[in-house]
């Protein structure tokens, strides 16, 4: 049997990284670098949820990659622990920009309390009927997170969040959920009834501000230690990651330098990254200038919005890949897909911007040719996070 090129030995080599979990935006360390006030700030919001009939609200604001979801996460999850024995308390996070109106996060609280609920057929007053009947049966508290929430709130309405702050009325009991409302929207609270607020509690709201250079490092060297054999990312090598992503205060972009240094040094066949294997060129630096973003219509933000999600995560992305995006960010923002022939245009317009590259190459089967975009001067992290800001209002 004639023997596989060398390259494919690499696979499962594993000279760097022994576990890509951590590397996730998903993963939830076991403690947070820089956090420590904000989560002192929320076991003082929550600081009666050992009484039985007590339910507690807060407000997390902060910009993106500012760590607003993780924080949720871990609190949910050390509170829940913390009162075992003492109270039942199931934990439940939403993300509202996957599930944007209120049926629709009213069936994912359902399910996370009974996996076997329908999925159809069910209004929402049905729904609630039934979250109520299920919290009570197991005498259980629901710590419910929704994430993204403004997302929620501009496509549907605020209408969902009232009728959760007052699930208990007309009860017998009370006590029965606790609501944490994460948004990067700091006018979050102007887009509430004073009814709403009122419940809510200004002085609940916790605000985040982006990281800097030190906690960045951290951060980089926290998931570093977990992920990665000992002693092979540097403290040089962290320190780069924080020096550069520190420029924008955003988790996201350490994890992401982090993770592209691993891979060159896995690439390279190399047991250590070094600081080298962080590179500018792979950070894309946020170099475009608002008015870039300006001169550009609905459509053409669309489609660049979804280039960009996907280039947060991949090194480039084929332009039938996409148009597949905007379908989806069009659906998602409640607007109509131009044509093939229109998305094309845009996708021009937005070469000619200098926003996105794009290089042509010949396709794997058949005769045909396969556009591949990348973003060198833009880092599409920031970009997305403009954009998305703009389309949520309107």
């Amino acid at each position: 049997m004639q023997r596989m090129a060398g390259y494919i030995d690499r696979i499962g080599a594993g000279k760097v990284l022994l576990d890509k979990g951590p590397l996730s935006y998903d993963w939830i360390p076991p403690a947070l670098i820089g956090r420590d006030d904000e989560l002192a700030d929320m076991a003082a919001i929550f600081s009666q949820m050992e009484n039985q009939y007590t339910s507690c609200q807060a407000v997390i604001l902060g910009p993106v990659g500012s760590g607003k979801t993780v924080l949720t996460q871990r609190f949910g999850d050390d509170i829940r622990q913390h009162l075992e024995g003492r109270r039942h308390i199931i934990f439940a996070h939403v993300n509202c920009r996957n599930h944007p109106t209120g049926s629709q996060v009213l069936q994912q609280i359902a399910l996370a309390l009974d996996p076997g609920h329908p999925e159809r057929g069910f209004s929402s007053g049905e729904i609630i009927q039934s979250i109520r009947r299920n919290l009570s049966t197991h005498n259980a508290h629901l710590l419910l997170i929704l994430d993204e929430v403004d997302v929620l709130i501009l496509r549907d309405s605020s209408d969902l969040i009232y009728k959760l702050l007052r699930i208990d009325e007309g009860q017998e009991w009370s006590g029965s959920l606790s609501l944490i409302l994460v948004s990067q929207n700091q006018t979050l609270l102007k887009l509430f009834e004073p009814a709403i607020i009122s419940r809510l509690g200004q002085s609940n709201v916790n605000e985040l501000a982006a990281y800097d250079e030190v906690t960045l490092t951290g951060i980089a060297r926290q998931r570093a230690d977990v992920a990665c054999r000992t002693g092979s990312v540097g403290d040089e090598t962290l320190a780069k990651i924080g020096r550069f992503s520190g420029e924008s205060g955003d988790a996201r972009h350490a994890i992401e330098l982090l993770d592209a240094a691993i891979r060159r040094a896995e690439k390279a066949g190399r047991g250590d990254v070094l600081p080298e294997d962080v590179r500018v060129s792979t950070l894309r630096q946020a170099a475009f200038e608002p008015s870039q973003i300006d001169v550009l219509s609905k459509h053409q933000k669309l489609v660049l919005l979804g280039i960009c999600r996907r280039l947060k995560k991949a090194d480039h992305i084929s332009s039938g890949d996409a148009q597949k995006l905007y379908n989806l960010v069009c659906e998602e923002f409640g607007f109509k897909p131009r044509s093939y022939t229109t998305f094309w245009k845009h996708l021009k317009a937005l070469e000619v911007e200098g926003l996105i590259d794009t290089r042509t190459t010949k396709a794997n089967v058949g005769r045909g040719r396969t556009r591949h975009i990348t973003m060198t001067n833009t880092l599409p992290a920031s970009l997305e996070s403009r954009i998305e800001r703009e389309m949520l209002r309107g």
